[in-house]
């Protein structure tokens, strides 16, 4: 079941907006779920401003960053952001494929590339880190940033490894999540091209527990990349 935000706590913008979801086919299919661009932002994504896709934890779906509203605080500031749901979990049948780590860097490869989002900043929480974490090692040329979430599965990777990955990150975590969040640090923080964002008095779904902080720190981030990127001429 995924845990609903009380009202209060939701993005600005969150109230009046329906997401557009849809079924991508392909091997396996997986749904999406995406805000339209708000009016403060022309009813389209900004030029330059990196699309942002949203992976889950392992007892929530796409549906939470809906619910936070998220989604339409982002399109509100003129970025694209789709969450999906993860093969199996909530209207994503399930897949083999995603069995094995190559299959699972293969699957958010074609998921990219079906949503046409060459660039996008990835945003993982805990079990996606499953998905994410290898993805960004072998594949981080194609991330404009990477915000985990106290992911799972840091353990698993070398420090010469993730000193390899340039994709910038932001490592992010409640400060009462004194297990994944803190173990999770301790491998990521070898990321070359890191900042830290611990967010006071939220556990392990510090989005939940804290969604205005996690909003804030992930918009900061997101015009600090943009800031970096160079505009076309």
């Amino acid at each position: 079941a995924v845990a609903q935000p009380a009202a209060g706590e939701r993005g600005r913008g969150a109230a009046n907006a329906t997401a557009r979801t849809g079924l991508a086919a392909g091997e396996p299919p997986f749904f999406y779920r995406e805000m339209p661009a708000g009016p403060r932002a022309g009813g389209t994504a900004s030029p330059g401003r990196p699309a942002v896709l949203f992976l889950h934890g392992q007892a929530f779906t796409s549906k939470t960053w809906e619910a936070l509203g998220t989604l339409a605080l982002l399109a509100g500031e003129g970025y694209r952001a789709v969450a999906i749901d993860l093969p199996g979990y909530g209207d994503s049948p399930p897949a083999e494929m995603v069995a094995t780590q190559q299959g699972r860097v293969a699957f958010l490869d074609r998921v990219l590339q079906q949503l046409g989002m060459w660039k996008a900043v990835l945003v993982s929480p805990s079990m996606s880190g499953r998905f994410a974490l290898p993805f960004l090692l072998v594949r981080g040329d194609r991330l404009a940033g990477f915000v985990p979430v106290a992911p799972v599965g840091t353990k698993d990777y070398t420090a010469e490894q993730y000193q390899r990955v340039q994709t910038p990150t932001l490592i992010l975590y409640g400060a009462r999540d004194t297990s994944l969040g803190h173990q999770a640090l301790q491998s990521l923080r070898h990321l070359p091209g890191h900042r830290v964002a611990v967010l006071p008095g939220a556990g392990h779904a510090c989005y939940l527990d804290k969604p205005e902080d996690f909003h804030r720190a992930l918009l900061g981030f997101l015009r600090q990349l943009e800031r970096a990127t160079p505009r076309p001429r």
